[in-house]
């Protein structure tokens, strides 16, 4: 038995939802590790991102965490994604940039590429001869990859980040929600392996149709960089926030599918209701504006990195997280790891996350109400308050990014064996 193999089929450790639902390996798997072992080494991933580096959100940073994983398990990673003259950061591994077009709608910060695979790239991609394909978002340039791993009998595998079914409900087309669904479980269907951020994205992509293989792919969290010790009482002061205020916080882009008109609807409601809070905006985005009339009280920090952002994440009260995008949410792990209670929607980001009535509430994401009761509560308890928050940074030890890259290169072993590789 190689040793590949009997670490895949050895207990798992129970850690962050990591391993739960991965497929069980049978007879005809073991016999391809037995014939083909693979090591990390052997490892050529050829990686097509939508974006990979030019904006800064979550998922982007998942990505090259992993790439980063892979490098140092000394296996070989060719990223292929939009770029621009300004990215957010530098990228992980060699980058190469494909024909793109700004997003439109107004989202001209977003590029999306164009269709097919233009020859350059296919004549790249080929010399790099990569012996797994991941695509990790359902667009012009994942289609083509999956379509050329199809082709070259290559290994494919995709990962979900974002719940892209639920965006047209917030730019007034929301009856293509059913047509997205359709397509989306088509491309995901294309796939050898398929890798979710939790158990509640699986069986919501299950319920869809989606038969392909499934493991966990989570996230991780730095603990040295979020935890309770940045939080800043005079960081808090600076910006006119008194401490006997308890400060509401948002932190992410300020884009409508984050549920900016959710929270807006939830502040006025403890407005009208005399509780005493103040609303704490990390994040800067289109729709800033549109935002800030809406919460007239709130005070917008704007886009905050390092040292910054941790102690602006600390320094909240309370982590209100309405949206129901995500398939994860980093930045409730990072909340929770900064010692903050959370408010979120009982949606596939927070759930598995968050603990009802532990670290924090959840609330169906259709009742203002259940939200201001939430938030209400824990304006008002802070013994219920400082307690969720102290629960919340024990449960997020529990989320070490070496442990949860693993697990992705783990399901790339076996997209490789399922695949005859």
């Amino acid at each position: 038995m190689t040793d590949t193999y009997a670490k895949l089929i050895a207990p798992r450790p129970e850690t962050p939802l990591n391993w739960l639902l991965r497929p069980k390996v049978d007879a005809a798997e073991a016999n391809l590790y037995v014939r083909r072992p693979m090591k990390p080494t052997d490892l050529r991933v050829a990686l097509f991102s939508g974006n990979y580096n030019y904006v800064r959100d979550g998922a982007n940073q998942a990505l090259n965490l992993l790439m980063q994983h892979v490098l140092d398990l000394g296996g070989k990673v060719r990223v292929y994604s939009p770029t621009t003259k300004t990215p957010a950061f530098a990228p992980v591994g060699d980058l190469v940039s494909v024909p793109a077009l700004p997003m439109p709608g107004g989202r001209d910060e977003y590029r999306f590429a164009t269709p097919g695979m233009p020859a350059k790239i296919r004549k790249d991609l080929e010399a790099f001869a990569p012996n797994v394909v991941h695509c990790s978002a359902p667009e012009f340039l994942g289609h083509a990859a999956v379509k050329w791993a199809e082709k070259n009998d290559v290994p494919a595998v995709a990962s979900v980040h974002t719940r892209f079914e639920t965006y047209p409900q917030y730019y007034g087309i929301g009856f293509l929600e059913p047509t997205l669904i359709r397509a989306l479980t088509r491309f995901y269907n294309r796939f050898d392996a398929v890798m979710t951020t939790g158990p509640m994205m699986s069986a919501l992509l299950r319920e869809w149709g989606v038969h392909a293989p499934m493991s966990i792919w989570s996230r991780g969290v730095y603990h040295q960089k979020f935890n309770p010790g940045m939080r800043s009482l005079e960081w808090r002061r600076s910006l006119g926030i008194a401490d006997d205020e308890v400060a509401i916080g948002f932190l992410g882009r300020l884009v409508l599918e984050k549920g900016l008109g959710v929270f807006a609807d939830v502040v006025a409601r403890l407005e009208a209701r005399g509780v005493k809070h103040r609303v704490l905006v990390i994040g800067k985005g289109p729709a800033r504006d549109w935002f800030a009339e809406r919460v007239p009280g709130a005070v917008f920090t704007g886009f905050q990195s390092g040292e910054a952002l941790s102690r602006a994440v600390a320094s909240m009260d309370v982590f209100f997280n309405p949206s129901v995008t995500e398939s994860f949410g980093n930045v409730t792990l990072e909340a929770m790891a900064s010692g903050v209670s959370v408010v979120a929607a009982y949606a596939t980001g927070p759930v598995g996350l968050v603990e009802d009535g532990v670290n924090g509430i959840l609330v169906q994401p259709d009742s203002m109400d259940g939200y201001a009761d939430a938030l209400q509560r824990f304006a008002e308890d802070h013994a219920f308050r400082r307690a969720a928050g102290e629960a919340g940074a024990r449960i997020a030890q529990r989320y070490r990014w070496d442990l949860i890259n693993q697990a992705a290169v783990d399901t790339y072993f076996e997209a490789a064996a399922r695949h005859g590789k």
